[in-house]
């Protein structure tokens, strides 16, 4: 009897352990995203076209959002977002490309 108890115990473990690791970074967006700053063709800069900026707020929404609301560009300096953009990405999964975008999003080509 021990033996199954062990076994059982050891199944549940494991099943929450597997439900903690599937939900764990699928909170609800917590900001309205129709709040966010939206690009526009005069927001484009020598650095930042404006498809790289619209891609930017793209991937910021759909990765960042995933385990945090979403800040407003607008809460952290140009400079303060890229020292957070890089270790945020690695997190959410980014490719350098993609994190380049999100970067020149949150920053306004910057």
């Amino acid at each position: 009897m021990n033996h199954i108890l062990r076994k059982t115990i050891r199944t549940l473990k494991l099943s929450a352990f597997t439900a903690i690791l599937s939900t764990g970074c699928s909170k609800s967006l917590t900001t309205n995203t129709d709040s966010l700053y939206v690009p526009t063709a005069a927001d484009a800069t020598s650095a930042a076209t404006l498809a790289e900026l619209q891609e930017g707020r793209t991937l910021f929404i759909n990765h960042c959002g995933r385990c945090h609301g979403l800040y407003s560009p607008d809460s952290y300096s140009a400079a303060s977002w890229k020292s957070i953009v890089p270790g945020m990405a690695s997190r959410a999964g980014l490719s350098i490309t993609q994190a380049l975008q999100v970067s020149k999003y949150v920053t306004r080509g910057r």
